[in-house]
């Protein structure tokens, strides 16, 4: 069976939804099958679409998220994924606080996956420029070229 991996960030529309294109698309790029979704601590976005500007930056990066709908967390997700991989230390936090006791998933930080940023954030662009988005997709990108050759 394959791998899975949840991306999780507050709201589940910026971050963790570019997470998760950008893991889709280095999987596709090198033939690697992994189950790949994204989800917010909070609920605030379910079911509504990535942000516009995290829209643009995938689509001009070659993978679109437009298909995307925001979720919560849920206790379950704690079992189903092999890895739950938070953006931030304040959403690692979150999911130490709601992991349940038989939650199986392997719980890290996104950037512990790329050489040299262990224990950094992804910033989050939600309240920046339009540039952010850019520097977040660099930042989701690196890490899912780490996570694929980690998880093969």
């Amino acid at each position: 069976m394959a791998i899975s991996v949840l991306f999780v960030c507050m709201g589940n529309i910026c971050r963790s939804p570019l997470a998760e294109a950008a893991l889709r698309q280095e999987c596709a790029r090198v033939g690697k099958s992994l189950i790949v979704d994204s989800a917010g601590t909070h609920d605030w976005h379910a079911g509504q679409p990535p942000d516009e500007r995290a829209q643009a930056v995938g689509k001009k990066n070659g993978a679109p998220l437009d298909h995307l709908r925001a979720r919560a967390l849920r206790t379950a997700d704690f079992r189903d994924f092999d890895h739950i991989i938070a953006l931030d230390n304040e959403n690692m936090v979150n999911l130490l606080a709601k992991q349940p006791a038989d939650g199986s998933a392997q719980l890290s930080l996104l950037l512990d996956h790329v050489e040299g940023r262990a224990g950094e954030d992804v910033a989050d662009p939600y309240y920046e420029a339009d540039t952010a988005f850019d520097e977040t997709w660099d930042d989701v990108s690196a890490a899912a070229k780490a996570l694929v050759i980690k998880l093969s």
